[in-house]
């Protein structure tokens, strides 16, 4: 939780956050065409897995885990991407805007949880991304993929910048509400920039010439 700001608000930005997440994971499922079961765990994955291994690695119980909020808003999503997948597809530019969201909501909170536990500045910037791309990496896994995060596009780039600045305003010893704003907005804006362009980062050219490093992916990285 962030300092500062009105925990409630925080509460409903992060279930709509988990929302879209477990929409992305539910989507991945279905694509895989995995049963009922598969769609929903994949869902639950991705939308709150990267909160616990966060609060794994710090070492305090998962908060996401532990509310029934989360798990209940995980399953909507992925009931949601079993019945409707062809109306999710229509609107997956819509989504992927909110999942930036999410991702720059996740990053900053995450950040922010690990600066209270008395972090490194360089722990809590990595504990800040996990906490959003931790759940795709995740999943990608459970579909015997390569994650999508170490392969193409601009996901984890974003997630880490967002975090430093959190960080880095800490470091500081600046405590100012501003800052994890802008922390949220850098990284939205550093994955909308991405997608819009379809921008990414530099891959080796042997990993140019391999056949299967394209995999279908709703979130890509």
């Amino acid at each position: 939780m962030v300092q500062g700001f009105d925990p409630t608000l925080i509460l409903w930005l992060n279930l709509i956050g988990t929302f879209v997440f477990g929409l992305s994971g539910g989507l991945a499922a279905v694509r895989a065409r995995l049963d009922l079961f598969g769609v929903l765990v994949l869902a639950l994955v991705v939308a709150v897995a990267g909160g616990i291994i966060r609060d794994l690695l710090i070492g305090s119980p998962p908060a996401t885990f532990r509310d029934w909020r989360y798990l209940a808003v995980a399953g909507g999503a992925g009931l949601a991407t079993f019945v409707a997948r062809q109306v999710l597809e229509r609107i997956w530019n819509v989504i992927q805007v909110f999942d930036a969201a999410g991702l720059a909501l996740f990053c900053v909170t995450g950040a922010d949880k690990a600066i209270q536990f008395r972090l490194g500045p360089a722990q809590a910037i990595i504990l800040g991304a996990i906490t959003g791309i931790g759940g795709g990496m995740l999943r990608d896994v459970l579909l015997r993929q390569i994650p999508t995060v170490l392969t193409h596009d601009l996901y984890a780039v974003p997630a880490l910048a967002g975090a430093a600045v959190v960080v880095g305003a800490h470091a500081a010893g600046s405590h100012s509400l501003v800052f994890p704003l802008v922390g949220f907005i850098v990284c939205f804006a550093i994955r909308i920039v991405g997608l819009r362009f379809n921008i990414q980062l530099p891959v080796a050219p042997s990993a140019r010439r391999g056949a299967g490093t394209d995999v279908e992916d709703p979130r890509e990285t």
